[in-house]
């Protein structure tokens, strides 16, 4: 009960968060300028706080939310193509009782699993500066607290890498690579996987067999 009141006020606390000027100005004017294909829907416009089971033993960790993805539905990962591969491997492997998400009341629920980024808003050209990852940082801290049961944390990528490695304390960090582990000081296994991009998927770079085998790792590792 305490953990679900503990997510739920940050929950809150994120979305209402202007922190960062530059952030808050290009995710409200994404918004407003909207993408011809949503152009008859109404964006989140708003910071996008982490999703999923509370009690999961898997932390999913990305970048940020995409600009007209999150930023427009109001849910990590949700409404766009990196979601859709996300989603679907989820629900492949059991994580998800529906492998697609459109939208936020779309029924998708997740077993197991918590996803979450450690930049809250959209970024312009998917690069947060480095104050605003540190002014994001807080967030990201009492979500990882809150969430006393993971055992795995799975890394979309080299900046949601470094900074679960910075807030788990792993030093030295051993070099990004998809497949990667490296055990934490607390007996608790960041596993390393590309970030689901398009640019990382389109081109084969990501596959979804590479993926689902990083997940089946995810299972293993959370069961030990």
């Amino acid at each position: 009960m305490e953990r679900l009141r503990s997510l739920a006020e940050l929950h809150d606390e994120v979305v209402a968060c202007r922190a960062c000027p530059r952030l808050v100005e290009w995710r409200e004017q994404v918004a407003v300028e909207k993408r011809a294909a949503y152009r008859d829907e109404e964006y989140w416009g708003r910071p996008v706080p982490g999703f999923g089971d509370p009690g999961a033993r898997i932390l999913i960790v990305g970048l940020a939310p995409a600009a007209h993805g999150a930023n427009r539905t109001g849910r990590v990962f949700t409404g766009d193509r990196s979601g859709d591969f996300l989603f679907a491997a989820l629900h492949r492997a059991g994580y998800a009782n529906q492998p697609g998400s459109v939208h936020i009341d779309d029924g998708l629920e997740l077993t197991d699993v918590f996803i979450t980024a450690p930049v809250k808003c959209a970024p312009p050209a998917n690069k947060p500066t480095g104050e605003e990852r540190s002014a994001c940082r807080p967030f990201f801290v009492r979500e990882v607290d809150a969430l006393a049961d993971v055992r795995v944390i799975v890394v979309l990528g080299q900046i949601g890498y470094v900074a679960a490695a910075a807030e788990f304390g792993l030093s030295p960090r051993p070099k990004f690579g998809h497949g990667v582990e490296a055990v934490l000081p607390d007996g608790r296994t960041i596993l390393c996987s590309f970030h689901v991009s398009q640019q990382n998927t389109f081109t084969g770079r990501l596959t979804g067999e590479m993926f689902d085998a990083v997940l089946d790792r995810a299972r293993v590792l959370a069961a030990a």
